[in-house]
């Protein structure tokens, strides 16, 4: 059957994140009920990875196949249709073919998050940023984010018994900068554990607190124990920004 990629984003507040689970909202589980009812067969969807409860996508990608031919215009009318049928807090893009063996997950080749802290108390940031007032040292907090990139075995951040085979990833970009009047940290990479980012971004606070330094960063990260690291940050703040894939495959999905 014909593969279909779907682009789509989410305000993660009121889901379990992405991933079917028993008896919780999904956001998987959402837009499987709606396209199977609209396309009038079971269909499946795998997405380009999971998020945790309460996180947030402004760029997610799932695929699909389904037995009935869609044009052009059944595409637009369908993502139309998702759109009107889905809640709110779910956009459906785009739907777009692809080559029969590309997977939404596995030719992803990287994926980036930003974490979005706000120092002033803002009612209409509660659901998107973490308020966070205390003065902390930025200088300081990209220092020791910088040392994330020379190391590869991050199972000091990750959540404990895990199904993965291997905790190593390879980090591209961790920086933090202020943005739209926020403290955001933006982290790259070809792949992350579950749990990973945030409690990176705990971890860093600490440095920025004075509570660790440097060297302390080292030792964590060589120590392989999660228990040594910062305590993980609200869901609230995280946001899947961008997820990138082979060159080839760039034009269909951006236009």
């Amino acid at each position: 059957m014909p593969r279909y990629f779907i682009r789509l984003s989410y305000n993660g507040t009121r889901y379990h994140g992405w991933q079917i689970q028993p008896n919780a909202i999904t956001v998987q589980q959402e837009i499987t009920t709606a396209i199977s009812l609209l396309l009038r067969h079971d269909v499946e969807i795998t997405g380009c990875g999971r998020t945790d409860t309460g996180v947030h996508a402004e760029c997610f990608f799932a695929h699909m196949e389904t037995a009935k031919e869609l044009t052009s215009e059944n595409q637009q009318r369908l993502c139309n249709k998702l759109n009107a049928f889905l809640s709110d807090d779910i956009a459906i893009e785009k739907i777009f073919p692809v080559a029969d063996d590309t997977h939404a997950r596995f030719s992803a080749i990287s994926r980036t998050y930003e974490y979005r802290i706000t120092q002033q108390k803002q009612p209409f940031l509660q659901e998107f940023a973490h308020f966070f007032p205390l003065a902390l040292d930025i200088e300081k907090m990209n220092r020791c984010a910088r040392l994330l990139m020379e190391y590869r075995d991050f199972s000091c951040f990750s959540k404990s018994h895990t199904q993965t085979h291997t905790n190593d990833c390879s980090i591209t970009e961790a920086q933090w900068q202020f943005k739209n009047n926020l403290l955001v940290f933006k982290i790259s990479a070809d792949r992350f554990l579950r749990n990973m980012v945030r409690a990176i971004v705990g971890t860093l606070v600490d440095a920025g607190l004075g509570k660790i330094d440097e060297n302390d960063i080292h030792q964590i990260i060589q120590s392989g124990i999660r228990s040594k690291a910062g305590k993980s940050m609200p869901a609230r703040g995280l946001f899947l920004t961008d997820v990138g894939y082979p060159a080839e495959l760039l034009t269909c999905m951006r236009d």
